[in-house]
């Protein structure tokens, strides 16, 4: 699990076999379950101390020869909502009583971890978000619908905790990178909603350097979404291509889109990926090898044609 292997590395937490596993959309629309190992406890204070994803940082940097890399963990606030509002993981007698304690100790945890990355050579730091789109009241899995509304007036709340941490990365000179995800597991999405919905308070208001954004389906919205970053510095890899399917993609959308999104930003602040990894889990999307490269090999040549670089 892609999120949970950097929570499962800080002191304080105890994995465990849960009852059930995430939800996800099936391909015949059905539900979908993940595998159950997702349980998390608290049984200390948080910290990042000697955290294994730093070792694997060092290997990567050095396999990389000099080029640059990035490492990617899970965004401080959809850590924070799985651990105090899922999860409830703090309370009377627990380690944390309060969530504003837990809130506290999770974001001393990721600038300890930040500090660390900083200290061995990390330049660009990426956090990675399922939350966004629960914000969206389209979404039928939202926080507006029925027994969540009370989860709708946190959005402010969420908003600073990331940007308390961006924040602090930047004060270390890390660039700082996300990407809103939608969920991908064994090619298969676990979140709908649009941009439009959400892009004042989750594109406009935070502080990131460059956003990874899902417009891999027409769920995301129209891409007039991205007006929220106009007064921003901050660079927009739409995600129009798929690391869900097995077919090549369709090229002419892909540029349709592009074309349209150049007339919102300026086209030096696009870029094009796929919406996500081919593998965010250790089971990975249903394609080949194969048919990965063949993937990657379209995506290089539609940015050819856009950019003509």
């Amino acid at each position: 699990m892609w999120h949970l292997d950097f929570v499962w590395g800080l002191k304080g937490i105890e994995r465990y076999i849960a009852d059930h596993g995430y939800t996800f959309k099936d391909h015949d629309g059905g539900q979908y379950e993940t595998r159950k190992d997702i349980g998390i406890r608290i049984t200390g204070p948080l910290s990042s101390k000697n955290h294994h994803f730093i070792e694997i940082y060092k290997l990567v940097k050095e396999e990389a020869d000099g080029e640059d890399t990035k490492l990617t963990v899970w965004g401080p606030v959809h850590a924070y909502t799985e651990l105090a509002v899922f999860d409830r993981l703090a309370g009377p007698g627990q380690v944390y009583e309060t969530n504003e304690d837990l809130k506290k100790g999770l974001i001393q945890a990721y600038k300890e971890f930040l500090d660390d990355y900083k200290a061995t050579g990390g330049l660009i730091i990426q956090f990675d978000d399922c939350l966004w789109e629960l914000f969206d009241e389209s979404n039928p899995a939202s926080f507006f619908a029925e027994g969540n509304a009370s989860l709708s007036d946190l959005v402010d709340e969420f908003v600073a905790i990331n940007n308390e941490v961006v924040d602090y990365a930047h004060e270390l000179g890390l660039t700082v990178w996300t990407h809103n995800c939608r969920g991908n597991y064994e090619s298969r999405s676990a979140a709908e909603g649009t941009y439009e919905a959400i892009a004042e308070k989750f594109l406009h208001d935070q502080h990131y350097d460059r956003y990874f954004l899902e417009w891999d389906s027409d769920v995301a919205g129209d891409v007039s979404a991205l007006a929220a970053l106009k007064d921003k510095n901050a660079e927009v890899v739409l995600g129009l291509l798929s690391s869900k399917t097995t077919g090549l993609d369709d090229e002419k959308r892909v540029l349709d889109i592009l074309k349209k999104a150049e007339t919102v930003l300026p086209k030096e602040r696009l870029l094009l990926s796929h919406q996500c990894g081919f593998a965010s889990c250790d089971s990975g999307n249903e394609l080949t090898i194969e048919q990965q490269w063949a993937k990657i090999k379209q995506g290089q040549e539609i940015a050819q044609k856009f950019w003509g670089e």
